[in-house]
């Protein structure tokens, strides 16, 4: 599914992250402290990091700071710990980490970031992609479609970017998805395999944004 990167310089939090993330069909990379994590954003280019703050040599926030003023930072960051104060996780967030963790970190919660992180890494690449240069408050999902996939029903949707955040990227992930299921036929496993969720995921997601799996499967 995706290529997660989790530094934290306790050896039993990389073992446990790492098993979680293996079983739920993540390919993941290991580092201990700053210096592997550097090699490793270098090396695999991460689709997301987990990245503890408080570690021996450069502490996260330090790091975190580091691929932001270098340009290094277009993954989403997660950032962990036991023991940062609100300031600490406010300043983190600022830079550009995108959720905080606190240790000890339960699976609900681990789970939860990771799909929410991977996913809005998704909708904003898809919209920086689609965007139109002229700067313009409408977004066509028809922009998104190549000359294989115009006769796909329901492609011709505006969006209004004028509007809150949250109700504007809801109802982009709510036509991506349809648009996904009416080019796959409704078939979930090939969603699954497009969108790089996990078939419980996608289902639990499609539900929370209001989409008809009944309508897709009308159009096949």
């Amino acid at each position: 599914m995706a290529n997660i990167l989790v530094v934290d310089d306790e050896l039993g939090i990389r073992d446990l992250l790492s098993e979680i993330l293996f079983d739920e069909g993540h390919q993941v990379e290991l580092a201990e402290n700053a210096a592997q994590a550097r090699e490793a954003r270098q090396n695999m280019r991460p689709d997301l990091v987990l990245l503890d703050i408080w570690m021996p040599d450069t502490d996260g926030v330090s790091l975190l700071k580091e691929w932001a003023a270098s340009g290094l930072l277009t993954m989403p960051v997660i950032m962990m710990s036991g023991h940062a104060t609100i300031d600490t996780a406010v300043e983190a967030v600022k830079i550009g980490a995108q959720a905080f963790l606190e240790k000890p970190i339960t699976l609900q919660k681990l789970l939860k970031a990771v799909e929410q992180g991977l996913l809005r890494d998704q909708v904003q690449q898809a919209l920086l992609a689609a965007a139109p240069k002229p700067l313009s408050s409408t977004l066509s999902i028809s922009s998104l479609v190549d000359s294989e996939t115009t006769a796909t029903p329901d492609v011709h949707q505006s969006f209004e970017l004028d509007r809150p955040l949250r109700e504007a990227r809801d109802a982009f992930e709510k036509a991506y998805f349809e648009f996904h299921l009416a080019h796959e036929a409704g078939s979930m496993t090939r969603v699954a395999e497009k969108t790089g969720l996990e078939r419980t995921h996608l289902y639990r997601k499609l539900k929370q944004l209001g989409v008809d799996l009944t309508r897709s499967k009308r159009h096949s």
